[in-house]
């Protein structure tokens, strides 16, 4: 079993978000020129990509095979999860190494929505979830939610400011289910008791905290209505059974969990999803990576970011995607790495220029490639 933390969730380190950022056409041109400053060789080189599997994903691997002059190693999984038990193989596939860690989420610019992608393919150009993973993980999370919204009641009684809570919402001994943190959301008598004024039908009426009273002030309906976005995340968390190895289906959840209170209560929930999914696999790869013997002796850059699919539109097969970089670590064939904050990665990135010279022309490349002659194979 998995919940958040009881008391105050674990800080994240800020994660800015700029309006408008780099597009994958000038990220990846300039993550190749910062290879080749960081002394790296070109033409040995293997990049490596820790995306998810969704189709919208196949834009940045087509610039990286094409920048970097070699079809980038697969280290992801669903959700953008780093697979680690892949650093042996990537690393001795290459002289130089590379890895590009990112969740992605979909944007529609019509709409101005995050986690919607728009699918050509399908029949009506509907738009989908996307990340599919994400969203499927953050919808039951977000329906225990509505529904703690929805049965929470706050608001002036004869005995005074009242909240109403539904019996369900109290009980403690659930497996798995939104849980209040009862202290912060009803006042408690001397005896360590929650202030009990009566009991309804399917709820309990309480004396209202007094923190809570003074912070919704003039907004305290006269009669009991619904505490709807009131139900702030410090008012509550998350318990739920998750079954499955490290890496595998519910890794995605685990790493979430914790932070659900603030996700579900985020104007953009799948993007708030993506971003402390990034940071979490950022610091859990980077510990893999410092520990791994193959890359000893190597130069390894691992970079995590987000990607943002903004939705092609009729005519236009791929995303404008972006990306947007939120760490780095960088480790010389000394063996001595050093992290880089967001804010150093944009500026070794940002000194670098958009020009590849070393670019590969993929349709002359194919081209090439249906000229050369063919080969037999000699079987046994």
């Amino acid at each position: 079993m998995y919940q958040s933390q009881l008391g105050k969730v674990e800080p994240l380190a800020e994660y800015r978000i700029d309006p408008n950022p780099m597009r994958y056409s000038q990220f990846v041109p300039r993550l190749y020129g910062l290879c080749l400053g960081l002394g790296m060789e070109r033409g040995r080189i293997m990049p490596s990509r820790a995306f998810c599997s969704d189709e919208s994903q196949g834009y940045p691997v087509i610039l990286l095979a094409k920048h970097f002059g070699a079809f980038p190693f697969n280290h992801g999984q669903v959700g953008g999860i780093v697979a680690t038990d892949r650093h042996g193989p990537h690393a001795h596939h290459g002289q130089d190494l590379v890895i590009v860690q990112a969740s992605h989420v979909g944007y529609d610019a019509d709409s101005g929505t995050f986690g919607v992608y728009r699918r050509l393919q399908s029949a009506t150009h509907e738009c989908t979830d996307s990340c599919g993973k994400i969203c499927a993980v953050l919808g039951w999370y977000r329906g225990e939610y509505r529904f703690a919204q929805d049965h929470i009641l706050v608001g002036r009684d004869p005995a005074g400011p009242v909240a109403i809570i539904d019996n369900q919402l109290l009980r403690q001994d659930r497996s798995e289910g939104l849980m209040l943190h009862l202290d912060a959301l009803v006042r408690f008598d001397a005896q360590g008791h929650p202030a009990y004024v009566r009991s309804l039908s399917t709820a309990k009426v309480f004396h209202l905290a007094d923190g809570l009273a003074a912070r919704l002030g003039d907004c305290l309906p006269p009669t009991p209505a619904p505490l709807g976005a009131g139900l702030t995340p410090d008012l509550f968390y998350f318990r739920r059974e998750i079954q499955s190895d490290e890496e595998g289906r519910g890794h995605l959840e685990r790493n979430l969990i914790r932070f659900m209170p603030q996700i579900v209560t985020a104007g953009s929930p799948a993007l708030s999803a993506a971003k402390i999914n990034t940071q979490i696999e950022f610091d859990r790869a980077y510990r893999t990576l410092v520990q791994e013997p193959a890359y000893r002796g190597k130069r390894l850059l691992f970079v995590a970011g987000l990607n943002i699919d903004v939705s092609p539109t009729p005519g236009r097969p791929f995303p404008l995607t972006k990306f947007i970089p939120w760490a780095a670590y960088w480790q010389p064939p000394s063996g001595h790495g050093e992290t880089w904050e967001q804010d150093q990665v944009l500026a070794r990135l940002g000194a670098q220029g958009t020009d590849n010279p070393h670019q590969v022309d993929l349709e002359a490349a194919i081209h090439a490639m249906e000229q050369v002659e063919g080969v037999t194979l000699r079987l046994p």
